[in-house]
């Protein structure tokens, strides 16, 4: 058994059963012969017609599901309702993908030897999804693996975050309650971290999709058995340049969002900031005042804004990540520790380039600031690192956005937007240690179909 708790004050919400070695084997057995069986293949329009439903039950219970995400991941609960809002949104996305979803015609007759035929592709499910989730977005990741599983045909297991598991278990639930038959969507809660290993590793699984550290993502896909593709998602330390032309009055709001959301429990959330020297003091002022009007506290009331860390060990690792860089020459502004998980935002002022909050992914309510001179001296630092993800530009000179989101080392650049903007319909991919392949609704139903190219010979 697992206990699960809240992230904000550690008292239980549940008690879970763990899978053993022998279910997960009938799980997997199960999803293989469910696939196997093309007979049994649910037609589009079923697809179609299960996510429709499962969009309507999920809708149904948003602020249930608002809560539960607040209880068990800490999120607060505005941001919850957002979540559960794009959670349905994404379910119904997937649907749509089956009205245009189709294959291509390959021209032949170009050579003698291709004379007489007629070639097309068509796209087929690729075949058992084994889904490693995370904890930060414990509803919409989740339906970011299983709605295109459904949409493509595709037989899913999911293994959602340890620590947030109880959304999975009820979004699986309405699946089953939308129609879709036994066995296509199922649910895993591992009873040891050995045996997420061998559920990813296992041969019958066809395609893993794993959102989680970037130590535990390649480590994966380097022992994936033989055939098996894989999109990983990993984090990043998401740079943000404020060139000399940026709106002061414009920026500050944008900024705050995106470093302190969800507690900076986000892969693409705002973390080193580099400001044109002229902005720098006005700037650092600006965002000192509004991060210390962020209200701060427990995630279940509606006025919250930041709330707790997923557990105490994390909050801890920040803290200690954040009086390094003080001790090394950084100046802190606010910060502190509210409760066992909770801890003030707090923002770094010129942290050593080599601290860890200047060269790893903090996930915690930090923001560091840098000043620059020249624009190629931030463009530079921005693209410092092993990681790259989404990045952005704040400035009113349409030459400088063009120049640096062509420039930045970033799969998105968001130009006037923090870095942690992002729809469900978007591609979503971290480049080098962040990531491989991509998410987003529709380029995981891209990643979990396979295509047949079928040439008919006159």
């Amino acid at each position: 058994m697992i206990e699960i708790v809240q992230a904000f004050d550690r008292k239980p919400i549940a008690e879970l059963p763990t899978d053993d070695a022998s279910a997960l084997d009938a799980k997997l057995t199960t999803a293989r012969a469910r696939f196997l069986d093309r007979a049994g293949w649910l037609q589009p329009h079923q697809r179609m017609a299960v996510l429709h439903k499962l969009a309507g039950l999920v809708e149904q219970r948003r602020e249930a599901f608002a809560t539960r995400i607040a209880r068990e991941g800490g999120k607060p609960y505005s941001d919850a309702l957002v979540e559960t809002d794009r959670a349905i949104d994404g379910i119904r996305d997937a649907a749509d993908l089956l009205r245009v979803r189709g294959g291509v015609e390959i021209p032949m007759g170009l050579t003698p030897a291709s004379e007489n035929r007629r070639a097309w592709t068509i796209k087929e499910p690729i075949g058992v999804v084994a889904a490693i989730s995370a904890f930060n977005h414990p509803l919409n990741l989740i339906v970011h693996q299983v709605a295109p599983a459904i949409a493509t045909g595709c037989p899913v297991i999911v293994k959602p975050a340890m620590a947030t598991p109880l959304s999975c278990i009820e979004l699986v639930k309405l699946v089953d309650e939308a129609g879709m038959p036994e066995g296509w969507v199922q649910t895993l809660l591992p009873e040891s971290r050995d045996l997420s290993e061998a559920f990813a590793t296992d041969a019958r699984v066809a395609f893993l999709s794993f959102i989680g550290s970037a130590k535990v993502g390649w480590r994966l896909r380097s022992i994936l058995a033989p055939g098996t593709r894989c999109a990983l998602e990993h984090g990043g330390v998401a740079p943000v340049i404020v060139d000399r032309s940026a709106d002061l009055d414009a920026i500050i709001e944008p900024i705050a969002k995106g470093g302190y959301y969800h507690a900076g429990q986000v892969c693409v959330s705002v973390q080193r900031i580099y400001v044109h020297a002229e902005l720098k003091q006005a700037f650092v002022d600006r965002l000192a005042a509004r991060v210390e009007r962020l209200r701060v506290g427990d995630p279940t009331h509606a006025e919250t804004e930041v709330g707790p860390l997923i557990t105490p060990a994390e909050a801890k690792r920040v803290e200690t990540w954040i009086d390094e860089a003080v001790a090394a020459g950084a100046r802190r502004i606010g910060g502190g520790r509210l409760s066992e998980t909770t801890l003030t935002p707090a923002i770094l002022v010129d942290p050593p380039r080599g601290a860890k909050v200047s060269t790893h992914e903090v996930f915690g309510p930090v923001t560091c600031v840098y000043g620059y001179d020249r624009i190629d001296e931030a463009i530079g630092a921005a693209n410092s690192l092993p990681v790259a993800f989404q990045a952005s530009i704040f400035t009113r000179e349409l030459d400088v956005a063009f120049d640096v989101a062509e420039r930045l080392d970033a799969s998105a650049v968001m130009v006037n937007d923090h870095s942690a903007f992002r729809t469900d319909w978007m591609p979503f991919a971290g480049r080098r240690e962040s990531g491989y392949g991509v998410g987003g609704i529709p380029y995981t139903a891209r990643e979990m179909t396979a295509e047949k190219m079928i040439v008919f010979r006159r």
